[in-house]
């Protein structure tokens, strides 16, 4: 009886890799948007995984027990905290908003009529006109505005909601994934990814002790900077700032906003400028978000280029200048994530070189001649000898 091959002939087995790399790269590029998503949510999964992989070890709880007792407690913290305060701060809010239009009209009539300063006189009349027109469009917004606005807000609950959904499936599910992606390769070669994996693993937990020396840097530094700038609860707002590090796009906002809103609200302890309270707060809250501004690029461009570059061991101009152009083409998350990427593409890199010479796989075993993972295999079994034979070998 003849037996069919079913075996793929090797020219067809490459064009259908070739077709399914193309096909996922395709994929790729029309879903970008859908993959950053999931980049962040993979991001903010890696930074709480500590505390489940704490628990686990601490505790007798399962993974999923961990998982959902971290998970939900993050998730409580960072939606129900916000919503609890944000009433609180509602009436105060309204107040600045009020104070705000208040001082914007005073500015504009002040500007409408020529000012004399010594024997010159200045005329802004101009610029107080722009000023009120300015005003009254940003009063009355056109309803088409809104509903722009109302389908952009849309739109990014969803994404809010894509990116919660796909942290608990990474935090939950990622040592299925690990093993399913370890075994892509074929068998031969899974201690060498088990290895990869291993080294991987170890960049990116340099990475998170780096942004958790950054993240103790940033504090310190804001906290002494809104001590001298005489901003009530500076050290509250130098931890969040701090804390505000990890978040992209949205975390220095929010601490930015936080610190100006503070100056507007309270002001200075001792910076006064003007007679009126309420112009001497907004240039306060001027002054504390040009300090905002500075500080936080020296942060970005200076001080976490050194701090990452000691962590992972990488020189500190190539991340400065990685940090620069992922800034410029990808914005604050690219600038977050491109160092330890580029450390995890350095070490894939490296172990392919190695192979492809055919030297070991990983620079710790030494520069021996490379082995095929075949004759590993053979070299691993043992012969088993007759017993008498054995005997007289002993012997």
């Amino acid at each position: 009886m003849n037996k069919t091959n079913n075996q793929w002939s090797l020219p067809f087995r490459y064009t259908v890799g070739i077709i399914i790399f193309i096909g996922i790269v395709a994929l790729l590029i029309y879903a970008r948007e859908a993959v950053k998503m999931l980049v962040i949510a993979a991001f903010v999964a890696y930074i709480i995984s500590p505390a489940v992989t704490m628990l686990i070890h601490n505790t007798k709880l399962s993974r999923t027990a961990a998982v959902n007792i971290v998970y939900f407690s993050a998730l409580i913290f960072l939606v129900g905290v916000p919503a609890t305060l944000t009433p609180i701060f509602f009436d105060e809010i309204q107040i600045v908003a009020r104070d705000l239009l208040d001082l914007s009209a005073e500015f504009s009539n002040l500007l409408s009529n020529p000012i004399q300063f010594g024997g010159m006189v200045f005329h802004f009349e101009q610029l107080g006109e722009s000023l009120a027109h300015w005003q009254d469009a940003v009063l009355t917004p056109l309803p088409e505005e809104a509903l722009a606005l109302l389908e952009t807000t849309s739109v990014n609950l969803l994404w809010l909601l894509v990116i919660i959904v796909s942290v608990y499936l990474f935090m939950n599910e990622w040592p299925h994934m690990r093993d399913w992606l370890i075994n892509l390769a074929p068998e031969p070669y899974h201690d060498d990814m088990h290895e990869l994996y291993k080294r991987l693993r170890n960049v990116w937990m340099a990475y998170l002790r780096g942004q958790i020396v950054l993240m103790v840097v940033v504090g310190i530094v804001f906290t002494i900077a809104w001590m001298i700038l005489g901003i009530p609860g500076a050290l509250v707002l130098g931890v969040l700032a701090g804390l505000f590090t990890l978040i992209p796009d949205v975390g220095p906002f929010l601490a930015a906003a936080l610190a100006v809103a503070v100056a507007l609200l309270e002001g200075s302890t001792w910076i006064r400028l003007s007679d009126s309270a309420g112009m001497n707060n907004i240039i306060v809250a001027g002054i504390v978000l040009v300090a905002y501004l500075v500080l936080i690029n020296l942060k970005n461009f200076f001080v976490r280029p050194i701090i990452m570059g000691r962590s992972l061991h990488m020189n500190e101009a190539l991340i400065f200048i990685s940090i620069m152009a992922a800034t410029i083409l990808e914005g604050i998350m690219g600038a977050l994530l491109i160092v330890p990427l580029l450390a995890s593409i350095t070490v894939i890199m490296e172990y392919l070189r190695r192979r492809v010479l055919g030297l070991a796989p990983f620079t710790d075993e030494g520069e021996q001649q490379f082995v095929p993972p075949v004759e590993k295999i053979k070299s691993r079994r043992q012969v088993r000898l007759p017993s008498k034979e054995k005997r007289k070998i002993d012997q």
